[in-house]
């Protein structure tokens, strides 16, 4: 197995993040899951809203929420905490934000969407039904409406890693996936856990993905469907 595969920059140019930081050098990119409550543990410490930012009154904010300029959160969303949102975000009505959330500038959380403990690189964009748990987005990743990001095993066992052939266990109990810069995923989609997919990716309407899909691929899905004559 090539370490590299594994590395944040195999998936994510990290100028594109303010929270850099959450990754190690030679460590496999998944490891940052485990330091974000840490991190905004650190970094956030109570209720710190910028000026220019839109909050509805309707909207639930926890304690230790900090919110950029230009970030807008519409009625009935939420937003527990502990979270960090940055710069000309758009929360929409519904949203839910569970613990540990951080997001760069510009970044999409759409209506009925529910993320937790998760980073999301700048202008990714999760607009509609989606789940993101215990996951990485990259730069202008978009996940169609309906994506689920699976982040828990039937058997609530450690999730494993599926890569070259290999096993590789991630001493995670809850880790759903990795998400590189550029990437689509059609509507409908669900990804198991631990799933690693590249950079520059599509991945069709109605996929089942996981393991490792390298970057600039395609993941085509071939459903058949036969139009018959009705009969009485």
């Amino acid at each position: 197995m090539d370490d590299s595969q594994l590395s944040p920059d195999a998936f994510f140019d990290l100028a594109h993040t303010k929270h850099a930081g959450l990754f190690a050098e030679g460590e496999p990119v998944w490891t940052a899951l485990s330091r974000i409550i840490p991190y905004l543990e650190r970094y956030v410490e109570g209720w710190d809203v910028a000026s220019s930012a839109r909050i509805s009154p309707r909207a639930e904010i926890g304690h230790f929420v900090r919110i950029g300029e230009g970030t807008i959160v519409e009625p009935f969303a939420t937003i527990k905490g502990p979270a960090w949102i940055g710069d000309q975000c758009t929360i929409r009505s519904g949203a839910y934000l569970r613990e540990g959330v951080i997001a760069g500038n510009g970044v999409m959380f759409g209506n009925s969407c529910e993320f937790k403990n998760c980073l999301l690189f700048d202008h990714a964009e999760v607009p509609h039904f989606n789940y993101v748990g215990d996951s990485i987005l990259g730069y202008k990743a978009h996940l169609g409406a309906g994506v689920i990001l699976s982040n828990v095993r039937l058997d609530r066992g450690a999730v494993v890693v599926e890569l070259g052939g290999e096993r590789i266990s991630s001493e995670l109990r809850k880790f759903g996936a990795i998400v590189g810069d550029y990437t689509e995923i059609g509507c409908n989609s669900v990804l198991s856990p631990g799933s690693l997919v590249g950079r520059n990716c599509i991945l069709y309407p109605g996929s089942q993905w996981r393991g490792h899909l390298p970057s600039n691929m395609v993941l085509k899905v071939d459903l058949r469907q036969d139009v018959v004559e009705r009969r009485s």
